[in-house]
């Protein structure tokens, strides 16, 4: 069994994946999973978590120092939660760091309009939802966009992997897309969320190892099974970033202080839990 290490007190805790409780507009069979997932009366959690004080105080209370709340624009498969809802949630809110969402179907312009959510709106990243919204990642509508976030210094966020909503496109989730990505784009920092998720674990781990901007995220994955998927994951702390699905997954700090369980280093441990993300949100 390897050593127990203590945890750096100091360790600066940060959420790359969370989701408002409250959409504009959610479709049922979204809504009826999380319902599932929360049983004790979800639809009152959601109504005191759309307040972002009350959001805050979790997080404070689940250990949280820094959180990217999501926006979503896919109106067909999962719901819409607009680019200026978040905005909103996350403004004067000193953990809330707001992610926009350009779903290429809905805009023309992705490099303007990336530019602009970032220089005079606020938001300090980019969501991308390929298995709902349709698209492979490798679409050159896209290249617009990441030549913009590369030059602004953003993170791009991507679902990778599997989906159980109706009208999701699994094969649109592949991670190999991003190996394009990645070599055509090569200071844009690019993070896989459920690292491949059911199908293609292997693919996302090796791809992480092969290219320098390419980073997994372990968003809606069980702890107990993360050295299953990824036997090799503690000695390749530098590349992941921890995240949490919230409020599909709502046990924050419980998934935290599990991942901290494992047999990473101290340092490993400060990577995955905050110090990787915080490099790329250019947090001081």
């Amino acid at each position: 069994m390897p050593a127990k290490h203590e945890e750096n007190p100091k360790t600066l805790r940060i959420d790359f994946h969370v989701h408002m409780a409250d959409y504009g507009y959610m479709h049922p069979w979204v809504t009826e999973w999380i319902r599932k997932s929360n049983p004790a009366g979800f639809d009152e959690y959601a109504r005191r978590y759309s307040d972002p004080g009350a959001f805050e105080e979790l997080l404070a209370a689940e250990g949280v120092d820094y959180a990217c709340v999501l926006a979503e624009l896919s109106h067909v498969t999962t719901g819409s939660c607009s680019n200026e809802q978040v905005r909103e949630f996350c403004r004067r809110r000193s953990r809330l760091i707001p992610f926009c969402d350009l779903n290429p179907s809905l805009y023309t312009d992705l490099n303007d309009s990336l530019r602009r959510k970032v220089e005079e709106e606020g938001f300090r990243g980019v969501k991308l939802y390929p298995t709902y919204q349709h698209y492979y990642l490798n679409d050159p509508r896209l290249y617009p966009l990441y030549q913009a976030a590369q030059e602004l210094g953003i993170p791009v966020l991507i679902h990778t992997g599997s989906s159980v909503f109706k009208g999701a496109r699994i094969k649109y989730g592949d991670p190999i897309y991003l190996d394009d990505v990645a070599n055509d784009f090569p200071r844009l920092n690019l993070v896989m969320a459920h690292s491949g998720r059911g199908f293609w674990y292997d693919r996302a781990f090796f791809l992480s190892k092969l290219h320098r901007n390419l980073y997994m995220e372990l968003s809606g994955l069980p702890p107990a099974k993360l050295l299953t998927y990824f036997p090799e994951l503690t000695k390749h702390s530098d590349k992941v970033i921890f995240g949490s699905d919230w409020p599909g997954m709502s046990r924050i700090r419980h998934n935290m202080d599990a991942i901290a369980a494992l047999p990473f280093s101290s340092e490993g441990v400060s990577a995955v839990l905050g110090g990787n993300a915080a490099r790329l949100l250019n947090l001081g």
